[in-house]
């Protein structure tokens, strides 16, 4: 109905305003359902996405965190439009400005600004290509691989157990799998379980063991800057737990240190 309307108002060659629109955008072969605040179709053609939001524009500027995501949820909105203009002939322009409305100052009156989105759709159009395809995935499951929660409960844990857990601490908030996923990491001693700024400092370092390794300098290469820095770690804990024991230190070295390989809390 979306493209129909969005055809109609085109050919039309006047102003129109098309509320709560809905759009598809295939993401890795699956479809999202989007629907941006407004679409507005200009006499020559040309569609602009409208975002309505409610913080405030203060003398011709806003938070530009808040307009930040404000942009990029439009590229997304945008790029959505692109796919429906390209299946029509001949292609109405989806035009690289967004309308970004939001409160006058610190009244209910509204004001509006043109936001560029053309870095915005580079990344996302990057992010979508880099996504592995669903039925990619599918693939490699092992034949008769179902998830349905209505097989019996030994069937599905089988099922989850066969596909590779990858977890990072944010999933919490929004995956109901994330406990078994973080059960896994922990297990196999994965640093993807002290969250992905970590992991990234790490390099190649995947699991705790090597971490504790190259801290001990049992294992690493030295000129690698994340096993520098983890036996400096290391060697500045020694002192400040040899501290800890001297005379007049309070608690004694053995009153401080933990039972090695003793998990993180």
């Amino acid at each position: 109905r979306t493209a129909l309307a969005l055809r109609e108002a085109t050919a039309a060659g006047g102003w129109t305003l098309l509320d709560h629109p809905m759009l598809v955008l295939d993401v890795a072969g699956t479809p999202a359902f989007l629907e941006p605040d407004a679409v507005v179709v200009h006499p020559d053609g040309g569609w602009t996405v409208v975002e309505i939001k409610s913080f405030p524009m203060i003398d011709g500027s806003a938070d530009a965190a808040k307009v930040g995501g404000a942009a990029r949820q439009s590229a997304v909105y945008a790029l959505a439009l692109e796919r429906v203009a390209a299946r029509m002939d001949p292609a109405p322009p989806v035009r690289h400005h967004v309308l970004l409305v939001c409160p006058k100052d610190f009244s209910n009156l509204p004001t509006a600004s043109a936001v560029d989105v053309r870095k915005q759709l580079s990344v996302t159009r990057r992010q979508l290509a880099r996504l592995t395809r669903v039925e990619d995935i599918a693939a490699e499951l092992p034949e008769g691989t179902t998830f349905d929660v209505r097989r019996p409960a030994a069937e599905l844990t089988a099922a989850v157990e066969s596909v590779p857990a990858t977890y990072a601490p944010e999933c919490l908030a929004a995956c109901e799998l994330a406990f078994h996923c973080r059960a896994r990491a922990r297990q196999a001693g994965e640093v993807t379980s002290l969250g992905r700024a970590i992991r990234g400092e790490l390099g190649g370092l995947t699991s705790i063991g090597d971490v504790l390794a190259a801290a001990r300098g049992e294992a690493g290469d030295p000129d690698d800057p994340a096993v520098a820095t983890l036996r400096r770690a290391a060697g500045l804990r020694r002192e400040a737990l040899a501290g800890v024991g001297s005379p007049g230190g309070g608690a004694t070295l053995q009153d401080v240190l933990t039972e090695e390989g003793q998990p993180c809390r």
